[in-house]
C-alpha cells in the first residue's frame, strides 16, 4: 500500500487523515499502559527507535493503519500541523512495516471524494484475518477509558486543576491522620515507589515540558494512572473507581516521589 495525500492517485493508495507517534516517549495510550504493550496490540516489535502511525482510507473509503518506521517524517509532519501549517506526509513504501485495517483511534474527519469511512472486509489471503483496529467504547470504563482520561488532565492541566480549589479535601499520600486517606491510591504510591526500586518497562514513565520550569508526568501501572506536575498536585484515576479522578495533595511525599520518577522517566528527544 502507498501512502499520499491523494487518495486517486493509485487504486491502493492511502489517503492521509492524520499520524501518530509509537515511540517509548510517545505513543497513544489508549493501547497500553507502556509501549512493549502498546507495540503488542498492533503485533509489532518493541523497536527501541519505535514508528510512526498513519491513518487513512484507500479509495473504496476503508480504514487503515499503516505502520512505518521513518519516525523523524512522521514527527516533522505532527510537529507542522501542531502549529497549524500544512505538511504532505507521504512516506516511502520501502519504509511501510505492516498495514494493518482500522483505526485505534477515533478520527473526526473523512477523505473527499471516496466513500464514507469503513472498515475493509476480511481477506485471508491477504492477511486480513485480524479483527479491525477500534477505538475504545465511550460509554465504557476499563483500562482504555481510564488512559484517555489521563491523556485529557494532562492535555488541559489549568482547566482541571482550576477545579480542584482550597475547599477539595485531597487524598493524602501520607500515612498522617491528617485530611483522608484512599486505600486505592495509597496502593497507587506504594507501586510507584516499588518503580524506583525495579523500573518499568519503557513508557510506564513518561515526562513531558510544562510551564515554569516544571515537567507533567505520565505513570501508569496495573488498573490506575497518575497524572502530576513536578511543581505542583497529582491526579489518579483507577479501573476500580469509574470516571472520579482522585486529586493528591502534594504533602511531604510527594514531591521527593514526582521528582525521582521524572529522573527515570522517559522524555522526548
Amino acid at each position: 500500500m502507498s501512502v499520499t495525500e491523494d487518495a486517486q492517485d493509485t487504486d491502493d493508495a492511502l489517503f492521509v487523515l492524520t499520524a501518530v507517534l509509537l515511540t517509548p516517549a510517545q505513543f497513544p495510550s489508549v493501547l497500553g499502559d507502556d509501549y512493549p504493550e502498546a507495540c503488542a496490540v498492533l503485533g509489532l516489535e518493541p523497536f527501541e527507535d519505535g514508528y510512526g502511525l498513519v491513518l487513512g482510507q484507500d479509495g473504496d473509503g476503508a480504514r487503515w493503519t499503516v505502520v512505518v518506521d521513518d519516525v523523524s517524517l512522521v514527527a516533522c509532519a505532527v510537529a507542522a500541523w501542531d502549529c497549524g501549517m500544512e505538511y504532505d506526509l507521504s512516506p516511502d513504501e520501502r519504509t511501510v512495516v505492516a498495514a494493518l485495517p482500522g483505526w485505534p483511534l477515533a478520527v473526526a474527519v473523512a477523505a473527499p471524494g471516496v466513500p464514507a469511512p469503513h472498515d475493509p472486509a476480511p481477506d485471508p489471503e491477504l492477511g486480513l484475518d485480524r479483527p479491525p483496529l477500534s477505538p475504545p467504547d465511550a460509554g465504557q470504563w476499563g483500562p482504555a477509558q481510564r488512559r484517555l482520561g489521563a491523556d485529557e488532565i494532562a492535555l488541559q492541566w489549568a482547566v482541571w486543576r482550576e477545579q480542584v480549589d482550597e475547599d477539595v479535601e485531597f487524598v493524602q499520600p501520607g500515612e498522617s491522620a491528617d485530611g483522608p486517606r484512599h486505600s486505592g491510591v495509597r496502593a497507587v504510591l506504594e507501586q510507584a515507589h516499588a518503580y524506583l526500586e525495579s523500573p518499568p518497562p519503557p513508557g510506564r514513565i513518561r515526562s513531558a515540558f510544562a510551564a515554569g520550569g516544571a515537567r507533567t508526568l505520565r505513570v501508569e501501572g496495573p488498573g490506575w494512572s497518575m497524572v502530576a506536575r513536578t511543581d505542583d498536585i497529582a491526579f489518579v484515576l483507577l479501573d476500580d473507581e469509574p470516571g472520579e479522578i482522585l486529586p493528591v495533595g502534594r504533602g511531604p511525599e510527594l514531591p521527593g516521589l514526582l521528582k525521582a520518577l521524572d529522573d527515570l522517566a522517559v522524555r522526548p528527544s
